[in-house]
């Protein structure tokens, strides 16, 4: 959610903003609205004093027996009382359009956020580790995976398309990777490890700017809950309708769960293997600092996520995505890229965003700076750990053998009992 004051003060630059994002001129709309809330906001306040003003001159009318200027303040306050309540319901009309039109714009780009429309336009930050080498043609991981565990015909059987049933080795090798991440952030980074529920109410999903927009990307009950696409709505939301002492933040919120999500806007991409699923684990970092704080933050999350791509030895590169690239609640994202071999080209595995308070009006989440009354939103930063179902595939495709066995990194063997080598069912 935007801070109308700053559409106000210059909505020129608010429309110009908008347009980076490809979305359409809004300033005019939102500050016309604004202006007429307003002026019904004063309006009423100007109702209410005179009839105050009027019910208490009707007692003195009364008492200097003036029974016509009673009879005309009786009348004005039945006016007044008549025209009140229609103000008021005028005035809540137009908020609720104004908060319509807000909460459906995305957020503004920061100034160093590259322009483009897509991926294509997206800027190469860094690229670290070395590619393997293989003496065989390497193999995507939905050849190497079926003797590992990877059976995908029986996922289908039991749920469709994009269900993946992992069993044996690849069970063992995912369940390592998800322990193994979430370990790292919370051991050496900082993080608390937090279980949180999967299942959210609206206000959440609404507060992390899934909804109202992108309903059709998620799960929904029969009670009204849903599903969540990411642990970012959970644990972000543990800070909602909250003010918080300046001596806690930052809070750095860790959870390995798992994730759901429609794909209703992948239709025909990635519908072999295990690359996008309708349902697969992730860890997640959420972090809730002071504004002043959230640069440094946002650096801080990418080279977490980093650090897990390191141990592991994968080579990947970090870009910066373009303004037409970006998600919804996003100012800046860096992507983290990890090298495939099978399909010789860098994938996406990670995702850190800095959404500075855009979620936070949506949460109504604040923090009371030290020595000040006042309040101030809090600037929310959320990062994938990373995927650990992407990471399984990486880690087949990298470390595979020509026999179809996998070699399992070693920052993996204290989560395998010391299996160095994944072993292919005949």
């Amino acid at each position: 959610m935007h801070d109308i004051r700053l559409i106000r003060d210059d909505p020129d630059a608010f429309d110009a903003a908008l347009a980076r994002r490809g979305a359409a001129p809004s300033a005019a709309a939102i500050v016309a609205l604004d202006r007429r809330r307003r002026e019904l906001i004063t309006e009423a306040q100007a109702a209410q004093a005179r009839r105050n003003e009027a019910s208490k001159a009707i007692g003195a009318a009364k008492a200097s027996r003036d029974e016509a200027a009673a009879q005309a303040l009786m009348a004005e306050v039945a006016a007044l009382k008549q025209r009140l309540p229609e103000l008021e319901a005028e005035e809540a009309r137009l908020a609720a359009e104004l908060e319509t039109l807000l909460a459906a714009l995305p957020n503004l780009p920061y100034a160093d956020v590259p322009d483009g429309a897509d991926e294509d336009d997206n800027q190469l930050v860094h690229a670290r580790g070395t590619r393997p080498t293989f003496g065989f043609a390497a193999r995507e991981h939905d050849s190497i995976g079926p003797a590992l565990g990877l059976d995908f015909e029986t996922g289908a059987a039991i749920a469709g398309s994009r269900f993946t049933l992992v069993r044996g080795a690849a069970a063992r090798l995912q369940r390592a990777l998800g322990q193994f991440m979430l370990d790292r952030l919370t051991r050496e980074h900082g993080f608390e490890e937090v279980a949180p529920p999967l299942l959210v109410r609206d206000e959440a999903v609404f507060g992390t700017g899934q909804l109202p927009k992108f309903a059709e990307d998620l799960f929904r009950t029969t009670d009204g809950r849903w599903l969540i696409p990411t642990a970012e709505v959970s644990l972000t939301n543990i800070v909602r309708e909250q003010i918080l002492p300046h001596d806690v933040l930052p809070l750095r919120f860790a959870a390995l769960t798992p994730c759901f999500r429609s794909e209703a806007g992948a239709a025909g991409r990635d519908t072999r293997g295990y690359i996008r699923q309708h349902q697969f684990d992730k860890v997640e970092m959420v972090s809730i600092v002071a504004p002043e704080a959230s640069e440094e933050e946002h650096e801080r999350m990418t080279s977490c996520a980093e650090d897990a791509l390191d141990a592991l030895g994968l080579a990947y590169r970090r870009m910066k995505l373009c303004a037409g690239d970006m998600g919804f609640t996003a100012a800046r994202t860096y992507d983290l890229e990890v090298w495939l071999p099978g399909q010789a080209r860098y994938r996406e595995i990670s995702s850190c965003s800095t959404c500075t308070d855009f979620q936070a009006r949506r949460m109504n989440a604040r923090y009371r700076p030290e020595g000040e009354k006042a309040t101030r939103f809090v600037h929310t930063l959320n990062g994938s750990g990373l995927a650990v179902g992407r990471t399984l595939v990486a880690v087949l495709e990298n470390y595979q053998q020509e026999n179809g066995a996998v070699a399992v990194p070693e920052a993996l063997w204290p989560y395998l009992g010391g299996l160095t080598l994944l072993e292919p069912r005949a």
